[in-house]
């Protein structure tokens, strides 16, 4: 049964609900049945005695959520201030009277954004006033579509409206102490990670999933790029994936029928379950408003909103909070309240609501006593849930945990109603480099092992294991490949360069004599390219923290900082590890860590810094892309700017790592908050233009398929053609012994023996004649496994390594270090000679050399040599 709605309350012609539908609905929603679509929309036009049963049972859940919360009979409210940044939009939604045009902004004596100034001003007369939320709302991106917009932020020195935002939220908390909640409209993952620091929550309607009401001619949200249903999902799938504290919600009677209503809740519900970060939903009603090209449609009823809160407090269950808001109800509070709502929202004693500024927000003390007369105490709550202020780590950042903290109560995690409200410094956690923790974890993992196989958090930290089963199923499924290999073969023999997509699909499934000849063939290329050496890098990895909150499941070496397993070394720990290894041969350090988040941006400056120092001559191969993002979005600069100053601090090269595989699809299986593809390419060619080079990797073996590596491949090539950045391609064999995502029952057991061939041997033709170099690692499959591949299509070893935690925390067995003679013996069994080389693939300087040799495998005092 459909149920077709202009205003999301039915034409009059069309027939309802059957009494029979309804009845069997409202049994399995108070028999605490999981509902599906189909029975939501038919609860959402429930009216009448079918209403009362509904809301009955959707107050029966509610209180049992507030129950297990420990505040049963509270309902909570954010005393705060409405900040409107700016009401101008690149948006042009038919209901909209919140933004303008620039020209009535100038008639009205007004800039194209609030300057400073007058923020501050609302803040602070608002702290005065007990406030404890500044909610700073504006339109969308409005530099895209206005040049005032755009020249007022040229004039005052930002580069985009985030970073206004940003600029602006860092002076409301030191000088007025009220917490920014941000509502920016669609962000990106950088933004969030650029904002995050600034704000403890933000917030986005997602409205509604139905795309008609977007693509369609006359729709609500036709001609508004940010109102694409998919867009602002991607924009709640990013928020949790930053783990930051979201609020979203419906704006319901805006055309949509009722099962896209109940569409949209159950899109909500599935990005609650799957991050654990949706703290609150806020279910709206549509109020016409006169002057907008909606003004002549019906109002959604009051009935309307009570079904559609009773629905939402079924789906979402009774851990979700639920706000509607009370200026838009004309004081029928006691409805709401039956139907399953727990929050009234921001409720302001200083400023209008913008966007409904014909609608007042009730006096608190009417609310308390509204609230009182049903049964409910209200009690005040600072922007970020207290959920999220209990959990603290990773979704509340170290720079804002003073000023959270100085507001909140610490047992229930609501505010304190008679906190100061006063500004403190915004700034970088005390004592970043202090040493602590299993610092020894280098050797140890080697003769010790890890305490666990796993963190302690394993079931929260990585999102919802159940539907990331759901997610990847498709990847662990084989895929028929019909293209003759034969063929394939030999344009593969003639020219790799001409390797179409299906035949290099057929060569990546290619096993027994076609996979030999496959092999082959890409051995002959590997030798008229780079010839028969067999080159390696006397090189350390230094990693200076295992302590990460970002969430990749296939990651086994982040730790909490609590945990047994945990260090972070000093910066004279980094320097005095540099200078070892200078001392027994090495050319390069290879330094990267976890995003651990007391580290300010400006740390990986210190560490190339700190090396550098000690050891001027040392090659500086650090930081993987998601460390440069990290560093950049903390201190606020961008891309190019964090990456030349961390050239200017001695950074001479970065690895291509945080790759895994280039493909959104199997990359938010992997991994819960690192970055999206488009981005870790942005770095990429951005450090390449800046004249630093890098690896490029891929990880391979857990949740994809050959065609993710063909993508990858491809993917690789062409960044290459265009900035000739790449030194070597590096495969990775998934180890998949304690990764949380094996663990987790989600992934392959790494990659097999065919799966490595392949992959190598592929990589080769390729990325021929681009990427010359393609390195194995024998950290990852010993010493036979690296030899065999060698015979592959590789050239390259790696490095002596001297420690690597990473690997061996995921259950490598193949040790920490290899000695030169061992390389050397690598390279021998596969009948070649080996040479010694830098980060860039150059000669190493004959001193080096020496200092290499002589000291080759004695170094009991640095390094874990295993038998």
């Amino acid at each position: 049964m459909t149920t077709s709605a202009t205003s999301g309350t039915g034409p009059a012609d069309q027939a309802g609900p059957t009494e029979n539908s309804l009845r069997r609905a409202l049994k399995r929603a108070r028999d605490g049945v999981a509902l599906d679509v189909s029975e939501a929309a038919v609860l959402l036009q429930a009216r009448g005695e079918h209403l009362d049963a509904l809301t009955a049972s959707a107050a029966r859940v509610r209180d049992a959520g507030l129950e297990a919360a420990g505040r049963p009979g509270v309902i909570t409210y954010s005393k705060s201030v409405f900040v409107p940044l700016t009401r101008l939009c690149r948006d042009k939604c038919h209901y909209c009277t919140f933004v303008t045009v620039p020209g009535k902004l100038r008639r009205a004596g007004h800039g194209m954004f609030m300057s400073p100034d007058e923020v501050l001003d609302i803040a602070r007369k608002g702290a005065a006033l007990g406030c404890k939320e500044a909610l700073i709302t504006l339109g969308d991106k409005p530099e895209d579509r206005w040049p005032e917009a755009r020249e007022w932020l040229d004039a005052h020195g930002y580069d985009d409206t985030i970073a206004y935002v940003r600029a602006i939220s860092i002076r409301i908390l030191e000088e007025t102490g009220l917490l920014p909640h941000l509502n920016p409209g669609v962000m990106s993952w950088t933004d969030f990670q650029r904002l995050k620091p600034v704000a403890p929550s933000m917030g986005m309607m997602l409205e509604t999933t139905a795309t008609r009401l977007w693509s369609e001619p006359g729709g609500p949200h036709h001609g508004s790029p940010d109102k694409e249903p998919a867009v602002r999902l991607r924009v709640l799938e990013d928020a949790g994936r930053s783990s930051v504290p979201f609020t979203s919600g419906l704006l319901i009677g805006i055309g949509e029928t009722y099962e896209e209503r109940a569409e949209s809740l159950f899109a909500l519900r599935k990005v609650s379950r799957a991050y654990h970060g949706i703290q609150e939903l806020i279910i709206q009603n549509f109020r016409a408003k006169p002057d907008t090209a909606m003004r002549g449609m019906p109002d959604a009823e009051l009935d309307e909103l009570v079904a559609t809160v009773a629905v939402a407090r079924h789906i979402m269950g009774p851990s979700a909070c639920l706000q509607a808001p009370p200026n838009l109800v004309d004081a029928e509070y006691e409805r709401l309240i039956g139907a399953g709502i727990d929050d009234w929202g921001g409720v302001s004693p200083l400023t209008i609501d913008h966007v409904n500024p014909e609608r007042p927000w009730p006096q608190i003390d009417e609310l308390a006593a509204k609230s009182r007369a049903v049964g409910f105490e209200l009690r005040e709550r600072l922007c970020v849930y207290p959920e999220f202020v209990r959990r603290g780590e990773p979704w509340l950042d170290p720079r804002l945990r003073p000023h959270v903290a100085a507001l909140a109560d610490p047992a229930s995690g609501l505010a304190l109603p008679d906190a100061p409200v006063e500004g403190r410094p915004w700034q970088e956690p005390d004592e970043a480099f202090t040493a602590s923790g299993r610092t020894d974890l280098h050797t140890a993992i080697d003769t010790e092992g890890r305490t666990s196989d796993r963190r302690d958090d394993f079931d929260e930290v990585y999102g919802d294991w159940a539907a990331l089963r759901e997610a990847a199923a498709p990847g662990m499924v084989p895929e028929r490949i019909d293209t003759d290999v034969r063929a394939a073969l030999a344009t593969a023999a003639d020219d790799p360069t001409r390797l179409t997509d299906d035949e290099a699909l057929a060569l990546l499934h290619a096993d027994g004599p076609a996979l030999d000849a496959l092999c082959r063939v890409a051995d002959d290329v590997r030798k008229s390219a780079v010839g028969d050496e067999v080159t390696y890098i006397v090189t350390r990895n230094i990693n200076f923290t295992n302590v990460c909150y970002t969430g990749c499941r296939f990651c086994a070496f982040a730790q909490r900082r609590t945990d047994a397993d945990a260090y972070t070394l000093s910066l004279d720990q980094v320097a005095d590890r540099a200078e070892q290894a200078w001392d027994v041969g090495a050319v390069e350090v290879c330094m990267q860590g976890g995003i651990h988040p007391d580290l300010p941006g400006t740390a990986y400056f210190d560490i190339a810094r700190a090396v550098k120092a000690r050891v001027p001559g040392m090659h500086v191969h650090a930081f993987s892309p998601m460390e440069v993002v990290n560093g950049a979005t903390r201190t606020g600069m961008s891309i190019r700017e964090w990456l030349s100053a961390a050239k200017e601090a001695g950074l001479d090269s970065i690895p291509g790592t945080a790759a895994e595989i280039l493909d959104d699809e199997v990359r938010w299986i992997l991994t819960k908050g690192k970055l999206p593809a488009a981005t870790w390419i942005e770095v990429i060619e951005t450090a390449h233009e800046l004249g630093l080079r890098s690896s490029s990797t891929m990880m391979y073996g857990h949740v994809d398929q050959p065609r993710h590596w063909l993508g990858h491949l491809r993917t690789l090539a062409g960044i290459q053609q265009r900035t000739g950045g790449f030194t070597e391609f590096v495969t990775l064999p998934f180890i998949h012994t304690n990764a949380p995502v094996y663990l987790a029952g989600i992934a392959r057991p790494g990659p097999t023996v065919r799966d490595n061939r392949a992959v190598t041997a592929m990589a080769r033709l390729l990325l021929h004649p681009h990427i010359r170099n393609i390195q194995t690692s024998w950290v990852k499959l010993g010493t036979e496994g690296a030899a065999e591949m060698l015979r592959s299509g590789a050239n390259d070893l790696g490095g002596t390594l001297m420690e690597e935690t990473i690997s061996r925390m995921a259950g490598s067995s193949y040790g920490s270090y290899k000695s030169v003679k061992d390389l050397i013996a690598v390279a021998d069994a596969a009948g070649r000679p080996a040479k010694p080389r830098t980060t860039l693939y150059g000669p190493v300087p004959e001193e080096r050399q020496r200092a290499a040799r002589d000291s080759d495998g004695h170094l009991p005092q640095l390094l874990p040599v295993l038998d």
